[in-house]
C-alpha cells in the first residue's frame, strides 16, 4: 500500500478517535455505574414504606355514579381517611356520596405523603408544579403535581398527582446522577428512553467504523503480517 494512502487512514483513525472518545469515555463511565448501582437504591425504596390499606364498607356502587360516556375503568383512593373512586382516569368521586372531588389540596397530598414515606424524613416545604419538560425528573407523569421536599443531603423530593390524589414517585441525589448519566448512555438528549435515535445510530457507525480502520492500519503497518501475505 502507498504511503499517502497509510497516512490517510491513519489520520482518519486519529480524528475518529478523538471526535468520538469523550462518547466513548461516556459509554464506559455510565455503563461501570449502572453494573455497580443497586436499581431499588436509585428508584428510592430507601426511603418509602409500604402503606396498609384501610379497609372501607358501604360503600356506593359505582353504578349509580353518573359519568359521561359510562365507566370503562375505575380504582379506589383512600384520601385524608375516606374513599374515592377515579374513574377512567379523569375524575375522583366521593365513594359514600358520589360526588365529584376536583382534585387534592396541599393538607391531602402531604398526609398521602407521608403513609408513603419513611416516617423519619423531615418535611421542608411543599409546591405545586402544572408543568414538567423533557428534562424534567417528574416527566411523563401525571399533571399537575404536588413536590413535598424533605430536609436530607439527598434532595429527597415525593411527588403527589393532584387530579387523583395518587402517590406517584421520589426522586433524589442518586437518581439525578443514574438519570443524566442515562442520557449519556442512549445519547436521546430529549426523552432519556429513545434507543432509535440518530445521534447513537450515527455515533455507533462512527465507532464501528473506528474499530475497522484500526484494524485496517494494523494490517498495513504490521510488517510481520506484511511478509505473510507476501509469501
Amino acid at each position: 500500500m502507498k504511503p499517502k494512502t497509510k497516512l490517510r487512514i491513519r489520520r482518519a483513525h486519529r480524528y475518529l478517535g478523538v471526535f468520538l472518545g469523550i462518547q466513548f469515555l461516556f459509554w464506559t463511565v455510565s455503563g461501570l455505574y449502572f453494573s455497580w448501582t443497586n436499581l431499588d437504591k436509585i428508584h428510592g425504596n430507601q426511603f418509602k414504606r409500604s402503606p396498609i390499606p384501610k379497609k372501607f364498607s358501604n360503600l356506593l356502587s359505582p353504578s349509580e355514579i353518573t359519568h359521561n360516556g359510562g365507566i370503562n375503568s375505575i380504582e379506589i383512593r383512600e384520601i385524608a381517611g375516606n374513599p374515592y373512586y377515579w374513574i377512567n382516569n379523569e375524575k375522583l368521586y366521593n365513594a359514600y356520596s358520589g360526588e365529584v372531588k376536583e382534585g387534592i389540596n396541599k393538607q391531602e397530598a402531604l398526609d398521602i405523603a407521608s403513609k408513603n414515606m419513611n416516617e423519619a424524613l423531615r418535611f421542608k416545604s411543599i409546591k405545586k408544579i402544572s408543568k414538567a419538560g423533557n428534562h424534567h425528573e417528574y416527566r411523563e407523569k401525571l399533571l399537575p403535581a404536588y413536590v413535598i421536599a424533605y430536609d436530607s443531603k439527598e434532595n429527597i423530593k415525593a411527588y403527589v398527582s393532584v387530579s387523583d390524589g395518587k402517590f406517584q414517585t421520589v426522586r433524589h441525589r442518586d437518581w439525578r446522577w443514574f438519570d443524566f448519566l442515562w442520557m449519556t448512555h442512549t445519547m436521546d438528549y430529549e426523552g432519556r428512553d429513545d434507543f432509535n435515535n440518530k445521534i447513537l445510530r450515527i455515533f455507533s457507525l462512527l465507532g464501528l467504523i473506528t474499530v475497522f480502520s484500526g484494524f485496517l492500519l494494523y494490517f498495513v503497518s504490521s510488517k510481520t503480517l506484511q511478509k505473510i501475505f507476501k509469501k
